[in-house]
């Protein structure tokens, strides 16, 4: 197979051909650094490295399945050696290899961030420390950010000062003990052990340089502390490592991500070359200028002219709504409308927020109008219970060590109550080893009932049961034997329930997980299935072959494009998140978020808030974010307001059209109506709260006390006041909502 180049353009194929020393390639949104990652490693491969002298590094799952599944369309070799995954998922990979150094057994267990708040609720409770303040998960999240820093609890201990740090600093150290115990490594070891690994044993670092003489990064901007020293530990010997990124889509500092690193390149790799990709073929000119005119905004950054040869496109649509439900029902009908005129189908349309929390009401509406939608971000597959109790149950067969797991098996089994966990827990600590070796010889307890001891004695021999048969069935008879074993699916089976269905359902698709990797996955063992569902992201799920609308954070959208994108919630306090008075960094960092968002649109951008929104339980006023004075006049329509939207279309069940007059209803926009005969009351929609207001009356709120009308906009539901309160200033109300009364003129 010949590998033609001359699809790339100038400077990707230089990119593309620079193979020998550093290089960092800026490639800006939608410049096809994807492909060019591709090419790069098809070209080493055919210039006669070995695969199995490359590393390719992702940060996502799915990112690493486009980049394999691209490959093998380029080359005819044989490319499976290559080692290319995200930076947990290969750095598991090698310490399965050389965990023994570290005093681990190849099956450790990998803890997510329920079982590392699990396993730290648990260090709390023996310490007598309270759990409500600080919570188990807010004390996982502090370590969890030492780690990303690389502070050891040894280190953090010179540097705690505060009570609270004082009280992370015990609950630190013995987390770490807890995970050593139970065999067993957080997210953030995946990363730590293997430099503790490479600087304690300076011939397995040498050993993985020789083998990784060729190394690629995608999206250096987002690497830690932690992933930066490996990456420079590894390549230090050759040299040769190409990374790839873009300061301005730089947004998860919040997780450790340090964007300094990419700044930095050039100092730590003097002989480095620098590639721009600066051709943008994803999204139409007035986007591309939108998102041009926002980020110049920023102090610190790469210099870098997007350009493209698309279209100029449609102009930028804004939307101002009185209310974040007004805000989500004229989603759903720019989204019809779309449909309706351009014949393009649900799945082309993502809604993008700040926070999660937005999401429902945004749920809401499009229910209630019967539109399709994928949510992103709610509880993970993985995490429902019926799959973690599962996972448990296969977990202690690959490593009973695992004392998380373990204690999660015996709460589900009738008649081993939280008491007899508690005594199992405290004797196991007591005697200082694990559970597991405390069930070995149980029958000699004396403080335990014959009952009990029994049922204990049943998990010890299921432990050793499916330990002898994983080696002697295949991986899918396994899985459904322990499903079978645990009686779980004929509990659900009995309750007969809507949700023991859904849970059934659940249990059935994380069967078809397993044949899909037995089929898929080069070593198709239980240890390595339940590595990569350990470590599998919201993301990895996404369907694009679902015909439905897709919710999600700014965040989890990033890498991804959609022809039609609405960027819900611009107001201050919400996005940017923290309000005015933010550090500089920090508001770069929101505005690279809005760039993010910005550059995932392909055709159609809407950028929408709201003059009211509920948060914390009670309605709030809302000022429009900053970011709306950055986006030039000439590039957006006007923005659209109550008096000039227009509900054009109404639907019947079944298709059937209607006309309907007037501004658009708040909430009843509904094109598909659950009941055959329902239809907008106009009528009701349109009685005017407050008659009577017009410019220069008094009025009296409840709230904001008297104060004088000086404009009002809009008519019945949609219409509202502009008023000066003596006390509080200009407040806009919405008169619908408003607790106030007129007085007589």
């Amino acid at each position: 197979m010949y590998l033609n180049l001359n699809i790339l353009n100038p400077e990707q194929r230089k990119a593309v051909e620079e193979i020998e020393g550093p290089s960092m390639i800026i490639a800006g949104a939608g410049s096809g650094k994807t492909r060019v990652l591709t090419f790069k490693i098809a070209y080493l491969l055919e210039s006669g490295v070995s695969p199995f002298e490359i590393l390719s590094l992702t940060f996502t799952n799915k990112a690493a399945a486009e980049m394999k599944d691209r490959i093998s369309k380029l080359v005819a070799t044989s490319f499976e050696k290559i080692w290319m995954g995200t930076f947990h998922s290969i750095f598991a990979r090698l310490l399965r290899i050389e965990a023994d150094y570290l005093g681990f057994n190849r099956n450790f267990s990998i803890y997510d961030t329920d079982d590392s708040a699990s396993l730290i609720k648990q260090i709390m409770i023996n310490l007598s420390q309270p759990t409500d303040n600080p919570t188990p998960k807010a004390v996982h999240n502090f370590i969890s950010n030492l780690k990303n820093k690389m502070i050891l609890p040894k280190e953090f201990s010179t540097m705690a000062k505060s009570t609270f740090e004082k009280k992370i600093e015990i609950i630190y150290e013995e987390y770490q003990k807890a995970l050593f115990k139970n065999n067993a490594m957080d997210f953030d070891d995946l990363l730590l052990k293997p430099i503790e690994l490479f600087r304690r044993y300076p011939e397995i670092l040498e050993k993985y340089q020789e083998r990784f003489k060729f190394i690629l990064v995608d999206e250096y901007q987002d690497t830690n502390k932690a992933q930066y020293t490996i990456i420079k530990l590894l390549s230090d010997k050759y040299k040769n490592l190409s990374i790839v990124g873009d300061d301005a889509q730089s947004i998860y500092k919040w997780r450790g991500a340090e964007i300094q690193n990419i700044f930095d390149f050039q100092d730590d790799f003097k002989e480095c070359k620098i590639f721009k990709l600066e051709q943008n073929y994803r999204s139409s000119q007035n986007i591309l200028t939108l998102a041009g005119n926002v980020i110049k905004n920023n102090k610190k950054q790469m210099e870098k002219e997007l350009w493209t040869e698309n279209d100029e496109g449609e102009k930028i649509h804004i939307i101002e709504s009185m209310t974040d439900r007004d805000e989500a029902v004229r989603i759903c009908r720019n989204i019809y409308d779309e449909i309706q005129r351009k014949k393009i189908n649900f799945k082309d349309f993502v809604i993008l927020y700040r926070t999660n929390v937005q999401s429902r009401t945004i749920e809401d509406a499009l229910r209630n109008n019967n539109i399709p939608y994928l949510i992103i971000g709610g509880v993970r597959f993985y995490q429902r219970k019926e799959i973690k109790d599962i996972l448990a149950f296969l977990k202690i067969i690959v490593n009973p060590q695992d004392n998380e797991s373990l204690t999660r098996v015996l709460g589900l089994r009738a008649g081993i109550g939280k008491t007899t966990i508690d005594k199992l827990i405290a004797k196991a600590e007591n005697e200082g080893i694990q559970i597991f070796e405390l069930l070995k010889k149980i029958s000699a307890e004396k403080d335990l009932s014959s009952k009990v001891k029994n049922l204990l004695i049943e998990i010890t021999n299921y432990v050793y049961k499916f330990q002898y048969l994983q080696e002697e069935v295949p991986l899918t008879e396994l899985v459904n034997s322990v499903v079978d074993e645990i009686g779980i699916l004929r509990a659900l089976r009995l309750e007969n329930t809507v949700e023991s269905e859904e849970r059934i359902g659940n249990i059935q698709e994380l069967l078809s997980a397993v044949a899909e990797f037995r089929d898929t996955d080069d070593e198709p063992t239980l240890e390595m299935f339940l590595q990569k569902v350990s470590l599998v992201a919201d993301i990895d799920n996404l369907d694009n072959q679902k015909n439905a609308v897709t919710l999600m954070t700014i965040h989890s959208a990033k890498g991804l494009e959609f022809p039609v994108v609405f960027i819900t919630g611009l107001e201050e306090g919400l996005f940017p998140v923290s309000g005015a008075n933010m550090y500089e960094d920090e508001l770069e960092e929101e505005r690279r978020l809005f760039y993010v968002a910005i550059t995932r649109a392909e055709t159609k951008l809407y950028i929408s808030f709201a003059n009211q929104r509920y948060r914390f339980g009670t309605p709030s006023f809302q000022m429009k974010s900053r970011f709306l004075k950055e986006i030039p006049e000439d590039i957006y329509n006007s923005i659209i307001t109550f008096e000039n939207l227009k509900l054009k279309t109404g639907y019947r069940s079944g298709g059937e059209k209607k006309s309907v007059s007037g501004s658009a209803p708040s909430v009843k926009f509904n094109p598909t109506p659950k009941k055959k005969n329902s239809s907008l009351n106009v009528e009701d929609e349109f009685n005017d709260k407050f008659p009577d207001i017009k410019k220069g009356v008094t009025v009296t709120h409840n709230t904001f006390g008297k104060g004088t009308v000086l404009n009002t906009v809009g008519k019945g539901i949609d219409k509202k006041a502009e008023i000066y309160f003596d006390d509080v200033g200009l407040k806009k109300i919405m008169l619908k909502y408003a607790k106030m009364t007129v007085e007589d003129s």
